[in-house]
């Protein structure tokens, strides 16, 4: 009996012992772009918090007003407790020996993303802030394009005539609908309150785009042509990139193939109107084509980043199949 009550205890004392992995965690919550940053006050009200201002809620590039790349909600560490662990993604600010930053997943909630930055000194931790401040925003916006993926997975449209024409799967709610949908160019369409939102899906040759310093004028001309001819406008006005803003061009990858990424402005030339637009040219060289994905947004006189992030959302969901 002795013997027996011994081994009841210690299994009683592994079990409690067991690592966190195995804890059951709850949902997590929180508005899609809001991020939690956890450091003391006065830390916050000095070079520091200026810093986190700077890198993650300055200006979102291509927008047509200033809009922040991310609501940020600071607390200290003894208010981050209890339902505030919650959050879907947080950032955490700690003084330690050594500088290092850490990507947390899972810590107090599932889906959850947190990233720990950790400095002996202040100058220490804007240095790790400002050099990994491309990591730090790429690991949240990927988090929350994957927590906007699942819900718009919850009621989707059917996306077979995508498919069949171009290849591809691409993930989108049930409340847009196919406004065109030619052998070699679609437009999906929203209506929302005052105005829309859009998607474009079209291919072109391989050998199409320029490859160099005219890269950018090249994918310019592109969107121009096939876009200006395809969506529908007035008479004698025309669907193009806003000439004044030039659009920010950058490298990315969609489905594992490489992309060009450009954000910019578009307009309809002879008629007040404009809006923003992210464009994805995906080099699919395996079918010697670019395949290009492009969301647009119309929306006067509001707010206009959450809508280009939903558009964004819906293009990198994009998977590559057979064509049925």
């Amino acid at each position: 009996m002795q013997k027996l009550i011994l081994a009841f205890l210690i299994f009683a004392l592994v079990a409690c012992n067991d690592k966190p992995s195995s804890k059951i965690l709850s949902a997590s919550s929180g508005a899609l772009n809001n991020l939690t940053v956890v450091m003391p006050n006065t830390m916050w009200e000095g070079p520091v918090g200026e810093s986190i201002r700077e890198k993650l809620a300055g200006p979102i590039n291509g927008l047509p007003q200033v809009e922040p790349m991310f609501a940020i909600n600071q607390m200290p560490d003894e208010a981050f407790s209890g339902f505030m662990r919650k959050q879907r993604t947080f950032l955490k600010i700690e003084q330690a020996d050594t500088a290092a930053l850490e990507i947390i997943k899972d810590e107090y909630a599932r889906p959850q993303t947190g990233i720990l930055v950790k400095g002996p000194t202040e100058e220490a931790i804007i240095n790790l802030i400002k050099q990994d401040s491309a990591q730090i925003v790429n690991t949240i916006k990927e988090t929350e394009f994957t927590e906007k993926v699942r819900r718009i997975s919850l009621s989707l449209k059917e996306d077979k005539p995508l498919t069949e024409a171009f290849g591809i799967t691409m993930k989108f709610p049930t409340a847009y609908r196919y406004a065109k949908e030619d052998e070699d160019f679609f437009w999906i369409r929203k209506d929302i309150p005052n105005g829309d939102m859009n998607i474009t899906v079209y291919e072109v040759p391989y050998n199409l785009i320029d490859r160099d310093s005219n890269t950018i004028g090249s994918l310019i001309k592109m969107r121009d042509s096939i876009g200006g001819d395809n969506i529908t406008v007035s008479e004698g006005m025309r669907f193009i990139t806003e000439a004044a803003f030039a659009p920010y061009l950058s490298e990315t990858t969609i489905a594992g193939r490489p992309a060009y990424q450009m954000n910019g402005i578009w307009e309809v030339k002879g008629r007040y109107m404009a809006g923003p637009f992210v464009n994805f040219t995906v080099d699919d060289k395996e079918n010697d084509r670019y395949l290009v994905l492009e969301g647009f947004v119309f929306k006067p006189s509001a707010n206009k980043r959450d809508n280009l992030f939903e558009l964004e959302s819906i293009l990198r969901s994009v998977k590559f199949v057979d064509k049925k």
